[in-house]
């Protein structure tokens, strides 16, 4: 493991000819300064609707749409909803749009309708919405994903309940140790070594199908209680070989996994992980272990972390509350110097702007609230103080004309 200096910030070859030009994405002063000065809260240096550029990519504002499981494929292929639906989001202004968290296995997925990218007759359907939500000015981006011990459940508005054998709909679930989510959920074959590289193997391979569908982030699931998680926590991992037991050993997995995602990833384009801050649960995963692991992925040239909370176990007690989330953010923004994405119950464009604006967080997942609004950040722009940049088929129609 690399020994952390709170002085260094390792950005991936800022200094090839191939690397982007210098600027606020890879600028450490620049990058320290952000986290580490007080915001003018009368001139901001950022705001939420100021654009950010990670690499070579640049989003038009610091609105991102969360990945949202929508339950609404067949073996894993996108469709006409999903078109749809995403590229909705997409006219109605925000900067990047993230696809669900897609199966990098037929195993992988949580439920039978889950959407998938383990085979290569799933990249066109997937590229139509990278396209779609190109031209309307967002940044396309995916969730790579597998659901580990609590994959192979029905629909939440089905109940949600595990499906235990072939007759149900169901297969057999994987994890680090035999340790079922919840009481009469499936035992989880615990993954050989053999296994893992096999995982390690999907994963490389949904890479590149997703960059061959044109996205241009990619976003690797650590979250949630799934499967990269899942060794991350004490609560799940109880193996005795080099990827159980010490920090270190829970760590390998992931930062093997995004040290080789990141091989694949072209050097112009960003690599985010998704993270549960905190298990919510005594001798689980927690923020300082949080930290440690963000500082080791920073190193391995992850870009941002979208920070979460929960997932491993049913019976962790969450406060939730508007922005509960977002503490944890700003905890691995400053300390373990890597950007971060702030999420949990996000719903006032006042509130996700202070977000920014204080240095909480580099980028503001909107979740359920764009579930209800499609056109929230252009209500945001409205709400901040600048002109609704609706598209150009709704604008002549609905804009203020000037008196």
């Amino acid at each position: 493991m690399s020994q952390y200096d709170p002085n260094r910030i390792n950005h991936l070859s800022l200094d090839s000819a191939s690397g982007p030009a210098a600027d606020e994405s890879t600028n450490p002063a620049s990058f320290q300064t952000q986290c580490q000065s007080d915001h003018d809260r009368e001139i901001p240096e950022v705001d939420l609707l100021s654009p950010l550029t990670l690499r070579g990519v640049t989003f038009r504002s610091r609105i991102a749409m969360s990945p949202m499981c929508m339950y609404s494929s067949e073996d894993g292929f996108a469709n006409d909803f999903h078109l749809v639906h995403l590229g909705s989001r997409a006219i109605g202004g925000t900067g990047l749009v993230i696809v669900e968290a897609t199966a990098v296995t037929a195993e992988g997925r949580i439920s039978p309708a889950d959407m998938g990218i383990w085979k290569d007759e799933h990249i066109e359907p997937l590229a139509r919405i990278a396209r779609f939500l190109e031209s309307q000015g967002a940044v396309p981006g995916i969730q790579l994903a597998h659901a580990g011990r609590k994959a192979s459940c029905d629909r939440p508005w089905n109940g949600g309940r595990s499906l235990k054998n072939a007759a149900e709909g169901g297969w057999p679930v994987v994890g680090p140790s035999p340790l079922p989510f919840d009481m009469g959920d499936p035992v989880p074959q615990p993954l050989s070594a053999e296994d893992i590289e096999r995982c390690i193997a999907a994963w490389e391979a949904a890479t590149r199908r997703a960059l061959g569908a044109g996205f241009k982030v990619i976003e690797l699931h650590a979250a949630h209680g799934y499967l990269m998680h899942e060794f991350l926590s004490p609560i799940s991992n109880q193996r005795t070989d080099e990827y159980g037991g010490s920090l270190e050993n829970r760590m390998r997995l992931l930062l093997r996994l995004a040290g080789r995602m990141r091989q694949i990833i072209p050097q112009e384009l960003p690599l985010f992980v998704r993270i549960s801050a905190t298990d919510w649960v005594k001798g689980g995963w927690d923020i300082e272990q949080s930290i440690v692991l963000c500082r080791e992925l920073q190193s391995r040239g992850v870009d941002l972390i979208d920070v979460s909370s929960g997932g491993a176990t049913p019976d962790a007690k969450i406060p939730v509350s508007k922005g509960y989330q977002i503490p944890f953010a700003r905890r691995i923004r400053e300390e373990a110097q890597i950007r971060t994405g702030g999420l949990g119950l996000i719903t006032d464009p006042q509130q996700a702007d202070e977000i920014i604006t204080s240095g909480e967080a580099d980028l503001v997942f909107i979740g359920r609230e764009l579930l209800r609004e499609p056109y929230w950040a252009i209500k945001a722009q409205h709400a901040l103080g600048e002109e609704p940049a609706w598209p150009i088929q709704y604008g002549y129609a609905v804009k203020r004309r000037a008196k």
